[in-house]
């Protein structure tokens, strides 16, 4: 698989050997969502379920500092490591499950990318957790990968969907934060 904009355009990243759990986030989908989040220059990006690490890859060549990825399956997180070592400025990965992440950090992100594997079956409640959260700030933009199968609603919790992409049988679909009268 190739990176698709920005810096390391054409850089080529590994992908795991042998595991048929892995969903290589598709080129055009992956250019199709960094042209609508446009330029990431100064913007902080957390991929999870991060995989071989291609989405922060992609976010740190079109200028996101800083980048973290969370991959908690052992056996992809050293091709992620190895990934991570085309960037500079440097990816950050850590091996934990996106829902311990989540609770365990203290650090809000200006993007925040979840890519669950398609039979993930707790999206929803992720998403509400994530808004829940320190992860995000009342600006910060949430975009979930998702089978077209599944039914996100429009709202959850705090987040409001604003736009939403189809590719073959996947979807994503962008949230924001509602913002109150309070805030």
């Amino acid at each position: 698989m190739r990176i698709t904009g920005g810096e390391l355009t054409g850089r080529i990243v590994r992908m795991p050997e042998g595991d048929l759990d892995i969903r290589p986030a598709m080129d055009r989908m992956r250019e199709s969502v960094f042209a609508v989040l446009g330029d990431l220059s100064g913007c902080s990006f957390l991929d999870l379920f991060a995989g071989s690490g291609i989405l922060g890859l992609e976010a740190v060549s079109r200028g996101a500092n800083p980048v973290i990825c969370v991959e908690k399956d052992r056996k992809k997180f050293p091709v992620l490591l190895q990934n991570a070592t085309i960037s500079q400025p440097p990816v950050f990965c850590r091996a934990m499950p996106a829902e311990t992440f989540i609770l365990r950090n203290k650090t809000a992100f200006d993007v925040v990318f979840l890519d669950p594997p398609f039979n993930y079956k707790f999206k929803s409640q992720l998403l509400e957790r994530l808004d829940q959260s320190a992860t995000i700030h009342g600006k910060s933009i949430v975009l979930i990968h998702f089978p077209h199968e599944d039914h996100l609603p429009e709202a959850i919790g705090g987040l409001q969907g604003y736009d939403m992409r189809s590719f073959g049988r996947s979807i994503v679909r962008f949230y924001r934060k509602i913002q109150s009268h309070f805030n």
